[in-house]
């Protein structure tokens, strides 16, 4: 018996395996995977299984795809400045300030117009910012004591890289991102996925565990793991997934990400239309990331 869509179609629904119409006495649920078929009770669905297999495993697919483009489309909240509340300039590390008291993100232009008052402590919380790599280390780990993600994936960054003088440890760098991205950091699920897709940090290179944690940190609006995973579509030939992903992180202010729409257009693999949207959204959101104070501390190179 051939599968029934779930919506019909116009065609009354019944069960995929034994073709019982749905009424009072007999309820239909939907297959949890794929939701493309309904099923009069657990047997059927057994019964129905290998026959089913194919269909569903492409319909789970197609729906993880949807779920994914459908969410993310917001920047996450670690990449707005907690002062100004507008977007941080892309990339944010290159734009703002990080404070270990906190664990705030601050942007270049909160920071100087913080200090044009004559302010030179935390522009967020006040608590005067550490001179030295001992103070700073021991206020990140304070605040990993309580289970801050932010905080556990920057300490996490610190043994990755040897910083704040802690002796370099890759596989300690990598536990705690991982812990950080349990607890919620985007920025750890990105960073993990990197770690994967390339092999790094002693970690055996693993493209499928890497689009994995790319699709997390992009289903919670990471910017470049949009982009990531708009180039992996694009090099496996899909095309069409590819330019969704390239626009909604060029809608974010990716400039990298219109870039490769304007190549798609230029090879006949995007339309006009494509390139158009993601060029407007792409300056609709740096407008959106400018203001005064951080245009006058760019101008003065801070």
């Amino acid at each position: 018996m051939n599968c029934v869509p779930v919506d019909g179609g116009g065609v009354e629904e019944a069960c995929a395996n034994c073709g019982k119409t749905g009424s009072d006495a007999v309820k239909l649920r939907n297959c949890t995977a794929c939701r493309l078929v309904k099923y009069c009770g657990v047997d059927c669905q057994r019964a129905h299984r290998k026959q089913h297999k194919k269909a569903c495993k492409q319909g789970a697919a197609e729906l993880e795809y949807e779920k994914l483009y459908s969410q993310g489309q917001e920047r996450p909240e670690g990449d707005f400045c907690p002062l100004c509340t507008l977007p941080i300039p892309l990339p944010t590390g290159k734009h703002s300030s990080f404070a270990a008291c906190c664990m705030k993100r601050i942007c270049k232009g909160c920071d100087y117009a913080a200090q044009k008052r004559g302010m030179f402590d935390c522009a967020f919380c006040r608590t005067p910012i550490p001179d030295n790599d001992a103070d700073t280390l021991a206020m990140i780990q304070a605040r990993v004591v309580k289970k801050d993600p932010a905080a556990i994936y920057n300490l996490g960054d610190a043994y990755c890289h040897g910083k704040l003088g802690l002796q370099k440890d890759t596989r300690k760098g990598v536990e705690l991102w991982t812990e950080a991205a349990e607890l919620g950091s985007v920025e750890a699920m990105f960073i993990i996925g990197n770690v994967y897709d390339f092999g790094e940090a002693g970690v055996g290179q693993d493209k499928k565990m890497a689009v994995k944690f790319y699709r997390k940190a992009a289903m919670h609006g990471h910017v470049h793991a949009h982009h990531n995973l708009g180039i992996k579509e694009w090099r496996e030939g899909n095309f069409n997934r590819a330019v969704r992903h390239l626009l909604i992180s060029a809608k974010m202010g990716d400039k990298d990400s219109v870039e490769s729409i304007n190549r798609a257009f230029m090879a006949g693999l995007a339309t006009k239309e494509h390139y158009a949207e993601a060029l407007k959204g792409y300056r609709d959101a740096v407008e959106e990331m400018k203001s005064h104070d951080r245009d006058e501390a760019m101008r003065l190179g801070r």
